[in-house]
């Protein structure tokens, strides 16, 4: 036992232990160039494919919001570019994270940053493409206030933004989804006809009915019998914005078309506050093709885009299917 740690302390003091594991087994140390496959091989089956790159990215934005105050939010991004050059294996996927991480760092959204990272996108691959991709996804949040009680809360509105570099042309579509509640039209007029026949059955018999009468009746469970049905739903809104955009419209964009459809889910809520948004309920009665409409020509009068989409998704609550729309823009 002594004479065998003698012997190694022996080897260690002469140099013998090599600190590279590989020299053991009689192998030569790790070469200087490291291999690339991509580079350095071809497809066993060629052709030029649309898109090649990553989906899911993690990364954190830079945002400004309607205050000017930055903040930061996580996010995802979808980053890829076009396999053009059928003789070449793959592409260079850390040179799309590097672009990436590195331009989104410091730097807070905008078109040209966008814009900067799908032309890095390509010229970090000119030798094999010519078009590139980015998507971003994340939730923006910032404060909405309550109807009429002195709080407010915070709103998370899913986004995306869809960017393209094609064939030497900027492209940007935006989406953003709003949360709002729909009342049945239908469902309020009946409602309102089992509303007139029990102040038939309560009063049919007598000519004359003084103020108070009415008033305190109008109170009572058997005056509002029926209620008219609503539910939640939801706008997903695409649109593609003018490249002579600098800033995304995300917070803007979402207040004007909250604006129009005059009912969008609420935070922080008081009974004040449900009052008046059972009244707004009431005041705006729609059928998914009303929220349609409304959104489509709040659009077409909005500045800054080239074209939109609209998709309503009304959630039943009479059925256990949704009622569903589809809007574009009108072509002249």
């Amino acid at each position: 036992m002594f004479e065998f740690v003698s012997d190694v302390l022996n080897l260690k003091q002469m140099g013998s232990i090599d600190r590279n594991p590989l020299s053991s087994s009689g192998l030569s140390s790790l070469p200087a160039i490291l291999p690339d496959v991509a580079n350095e091989s071809v497809p066993q089956t060629g052709g030029t494919l649309d898109r090649v790159g990553m989906s899911g990215v993690e990364i954190v934005l830079r945002l400004r919001d309607a205050s000017g105050e930055i903040f930061r939010t996580p996010a995802r991004a979808d980053a890829a570019v076009s396999l053009d050059d059928e003789t070449v294996k793959g592409i260079h996927m850390s040179r799309l994270f590097l672009s990436l991480n590195n331009r989104l760092a410091d730097q807070i959204l905008s078109l040209p940053l966008v814009n900067e990272i799908l032309k890095d996108f390509v010229q970090t691959h000119q030798e094999m493409s010519a078009n590139s991709f980015l998507t971003l996804s994340y939730e923006h949040s910032f404060k909405r206030p309550a109807l009429l009680s002195d709080h407010a809360g915070w709103r998370a509105y899913p986004v995306k933004i869809h960017s393209a570099f094609r064939k030497g042309e900027f492209q940007h579509r935006m989406q953003v989804r709003l949360t709002y509640s729909s009342a049945c039209p239908c469902s309020a007029a009946l409602s309102r006809q089992l509303i007139q026949q029990a102040f038939e059955t309560a009063f049919g018999g007598r000519s004359e009915l003084s103020h108070d009468e009415i008033f305190q009746w109008l109170g009572t469970q058997e005056a509002i019998l029926a209620v008219p049905h609503s539910q939640r739903s939801h706008a997903d809104v695409t649109v593609e914005l003018d490249s002579t955009l600098e800033d995304f419209p995300i917070e803007t964009l979402i207040d004007y078309l909250e604006r129009v459809i005059a009912t969008p889910v609420q935070t922080a809520v008081k009974r004040e506050d449900e009052q008046e948004f059972a009244r707004l309920n009431g005041a705006n009665l729609m059928f998914c093709e009303d929220a349609a409409r409304k959104l489509k020509a709040a659009l077409e009068q909005y500045e800054g885009i080239k074209d939109f989409r609209v998709e309503i998704s009304h959630l039943e609550s009479l059925h256990p299917h949704d009622a569903a729309a589809v809007a574009t823009r009108s072509q002249a």
